[in-house]
């Protein structure tokens, strides 16, 4: 990794931001900062990282080409945490209302969404939205 500013929007360095959970030697320990790091492997295009913080019933189901190819197809512009609801060290559930803008066709598009985290056995991980 370089000294590069973290995909997520925080301001910090990518190497003391997502940099850790992305490459696994860490794991987020809020579910904002997981949504943060899932944000940042679009940019960054760490499909793997995506399956691995989806909520393992799931993961037999996620579609690695698909995924794979959209965050390929876009350019990513920035991501703006709007809310947050529970989702701290303490908590085992959460929720985070987040913008993500990129660019696609030509065209500037905002994906909302309000997403649901749960936290097991000391990870948090991607529920979906609501």
């Amino acid at each position: 990794m370089t000294d590069r500013a973290c995909p997520c929007g925080s301001g910090a360095a990518l190497e003391i931001c997502c940099g850790p959970f992305l490459s696994g030697a860490a794991v987020p320990p809020t579910a904002e900062k997981l949504m943060r790091s899932r944000y940042a492997a679009y940019v960054l295009q760490n499909i793997d990282y995506l399956k691995e913080t989806l909520w393992p019933k799931y993961q037999d189901g996620f579609d690695t080409v698909a995924t794979a190819k959209w965050a390929a197809e876009n350019h990513w512009a920035g991501l703006a945490v709007l809310e947050t609801e529970k989702g701290g060290e303490a908590d085992r559930d959460g929720t985070v209302l987040f913008e993500a803008k990129y660019l696609t066709g030509g065209e500037l598009k905002v994906h909302r969404e309000l997403s649901r985290f749960r936290k097991k056995a000391g990870r948090w991980y991607y529920i979906e939205a609501l």
